[in-house]
């Protein structure tokens, strides 16, 4: 495509998921799966503990951080009492569900069904001696960084951090 041809519209976005929390990754599969719907191509680069949301084991108990979270308003000490980041995750959980949010690995097998890719980092897998048998079936494979900017090229295409 030519600087001509482009007319202005998103045509692709590039998710990095950096965290593994609950807001977190369901930040990048809202997203993901919203472009997917609106027609846009759409790719979640899981790194560093955002492997986490992808890690078979990982991915249908993760939480909400309570210490360090502003928009909590739990104060810090409050929020590193044992059992109040099981109490906030498992409110959050519950009042997903009441909107009809489907759980981390199915959420990923809708926005892969749709035809969105799911990506796991090569530098963060050998930084946590993670291999492609600990990570969720359904991965289109590991990147390298610059695999992942060749991925990302073209006019439209959006890089979202999260």
């Amino acid at each position: 495509m030519t600087p001509q041809e482009y007319n202005g519209h998103v045509r692709k976005m590039m998710i990095i998921l950096s965290k593994a929390n609950v807001d977190s990754v369901y930040a990048a599969m809202v997203l993901a799966n919203g472009a997917r719907m609106e027609g846009i191509e759409s790719e979640i680069f899981c790194t560093f503990f955002g492997l986490d949301a992808i890690h078979k084991t990982k991915m249908d108990h993760l939480h909400i951080s309570t210490v360090g979270n502003p928009s909590m308003g739990i104060p810090t000490l409050l929020g590193g009492l044992p059992g109040i980041e099981a109490l906030a995750s498992f409110m959050m959980k519950r009042e997903m569900e009441k909107l009809d949010m489907p759980p981390v690995r199915e959420f990923m097998d809708i926005i892969k069904a749709s035809g969105g890719k799911i990506w796991a980092c090569k530098l963060a897998m050998d930084m946590f001696h993670y291999t492609t048998e600990d990570l969720y079936e359904e991965l289109d494979g590991v990147l390298t960084v610059g695999d992942f900017y060749t991925r990302a090229h073209g006019f439209g295409t959006q890089i979202i951090f999260i």
